[in-house]
C-alpha cells in the first residue's frame, strides 16, 4: 500500500534545518566579540613617546623631568628637531629610532644638536656612527647592579635591565661600562667621541611608564635625561622618510629563477590541460545496471516537493499531465497549447471557460489541503470528460 499523505513542515523539523545557520552564525558572534575585546585591550600610541600614557610610552618620566625644570620637548622629525635646538651645550638629545628610519646623512645632522646624546635600542650602523668601538651583544633581562662610577648609575643602583646589551670592543676607547650581566654584556655604555658624550642604553623597559618606578629605574632615567636644561625627545617619523625615493618594483624584489619558475609552471599547466581535455571520442549509450521503476521515481520528486513546500510544483507537475491526456480525449493534438485544450474541456463538458482555466492554470495552494483539493478536481474533471465522450 503506497502512503501518498502529504504533511506540513513542523515547527520542529524548520528548527532542526536552521541548526546549522544558527550555530554559523554564533561561532561568527563570538570571533567577532573576540577580536574587538582583543582590539580594545591592544597598547595605543609608539613605545617611548613622551605624549602616550599607555604602559609602553615615556610619558611619566617626561612630566617628571618637566617637573624638575627641564624643558622637554617631543619631535617626529629631523626638520622639527633641529628647529628646536640652539645650544648645544646646554641640551640633551634622546634619539629612539625603533623602525630604523634614519640614515647615516640624518644620524649626523642629528648629533650636531647637542652635545650630551642618549641613543636608546640603537642598531649596528646607529653604533658604529655615533658609538664607535660599542657592539651589540644579545639580550638582557632581570635586575642588574651598576658596577661603574657613572653618577647616574650609582644613584640608581640596580636596575631592571630587560632589552639589549652591549659589549666594548675598543680597549683604547673612552667608554664607562654599567649593569653588566656577565660575560661583559653591559646594559649601559658611555662613550666619549668627537660628537660629544654619547650614552648606549638597551634596557628600554627602564624608562617606560610600566617599569620606570621599578628599582633604580627611575634614578638612572633622570640621571641622564635630566643633566642640562634643554631635552629633545626625538622618535623619528615618516616626517624622516625621503619621499623622493620610487619604492622597487616587483621585478627587483623578485629573485632571478622567478620568471624562468612561473613560466616553466605556466607551460605544466597547458600541456596538462591539453593531455586531460583531449577527445576521447563520441559519447555512447550505458545501459543502467539497474531499472528504476517509474512509480519510486515519483516518490522521490513528490519527498523533494514535501520537503521544501513546493505545492505549486506539485501541482504544475499534475497539471501538465491532466491537460496532455485532456487535449487526446477532446481530439486535439498532444501539443496543443494549453489554451486550446481549455477551450476544448470547456466545450466538452459544459463547465464555463474561466472555472475550468481557473482549475487547469490559475489557482495556487497555498496549504496542503488545497493541494489535495486541487488533486482531487483534477481527476474529477477528467472522469467529466471521459463520461462526455463516451459513446450512449
Amino acid at each position: 500500500m503506497t502512503d501518498q499523505s502529504v504533511l506540513t513542515p513542523t515547527v520542529a523539523r524548520v528548527v532542526r534545518r536552521s541548526l546549522f545557520w544558527v550555530g554559523a552564525a554564533t561561532i561568527a558572534l563570538l570571533f567577532a566579540v573576540v577580536g574587538v575585546l582583543l582590539t580594545a585591550n591592544a597598547e595605543p600610541g609608539d613605545p617611548l613617546s613622551a605624549s602616550n600614557p599607555a604602559p609602553a610610552g615615556g610619558m611619566a618620566l617626561a612630566e617628571v623631568l618637566r617637573d624638575r625644570g627641564v624643558t622637554v620637548t617631543e619631535v617626529d622629525s629631523l626638520e622639527a628637531a633641529r628647529s628646536v635646538g640652539s645650544d648645544p651645550a646646554g641640551t640633551t638629545l634622546l634619539l629612539f629610532d625603533p623602525d630604523r628610519l634614519l640614515d647615516a646623512e640624518q644620524r649626523g645632522t642629528a648629533s650636531t644638536l647637542a652635545d650630551t646624546i642618549v641613543v636608546v635600542d640603537p642598531d649596528f650602523d646607529t653604533l658604529e656612527q655615533l658609538a664607535p668601538g660599542i657592539a651589540n651583544a644579545g639580550d638582557v633581562d632581570g635586575l642588574v647592579d651598576a658596577g661603574c662610577t657613572l653618577p647616574a648609575a650609582e644613584r640608581a643602583g640596580t636596575i631592571l635591565a630587560d632589552g639589549k646589551g652591549y659589549r666594548i670592543t675598543d680597549d683604547d676607547a673612552e667608554a664607562i661600562g654599567c649593569f653588566d650581566s656577565g660575560d661583559d654584556i653591559l646594559s649601559l655604555v658611555r662613550s666619549e667621541t668627537d660628537l660629544g658624550t654619547v650614552t648606549t642604553i638597551g634596557a628600554i623597559g627602564a624608562l617606560s611608564n610600566e617599569f620606570v618606578g621599578e628599582a633604580g629605574n627611575a634614578a638612572l632615567a633622570l640621571g641622564l635625561l635630566g643633566e642640562q636644561r634643554d631635552l629633545i625627545w626625538y622618535i623619528p617619523g615618516v616626517g624622516d622618510v625621503d619621499s623622493s625615493a620610487t619604492a622597487p618594483t616587483l621585478g627587483e624584489l623578485s629573485p632571478p629563477w622567478v620568471i624562468a619558475m612561473t613560466s616553466l609552471l605556466a607551460l605544466t599547466a597547458l600541456t596538462a590541460a591539453f593531455w586531460r581535455g583531449r577527445r576521447l571520442g563520441p559519447l555512447i549509450i550505458e545501459n543502467l545496471p539497474v531499472v528504476v521503476r517509474a512509480s519510486e521515481t515519483m516518490r522521490g520528486r513528490a519527498r523533494l516537493y514535501e520537503k521544501n513546500a513546493a505545492r505549486l510544483h506539485a501541482l504544475d507537475a499534475l497539471r501538465i499531465g491532466t491537460v496532455t491526456r485532456l487535449a487526446v480525449a477532446c481530439g486535439l493534438p498532444s501539443a496543443t497549447h494549453v489554451d486550446g485544450a481549455i477551450a476544448g474541456v470547456a466545450a466538452v463538458t459544459g463547465r464555463p471557460l474561466t472555472a475550468v482555466r481557473a482549475l487547469l492554470v490559475d489557482e495556487v495552494p497555498h496549504t496542503d489541503a488545497e493541494l489535495v483539493r486541487l488533486s482531487d478536481a483534477l481527476l474529477t474533471l477528467e472522469r467529466a470528460v471521459a463520461d462526455a465522450i463516451r459513446p450512449d
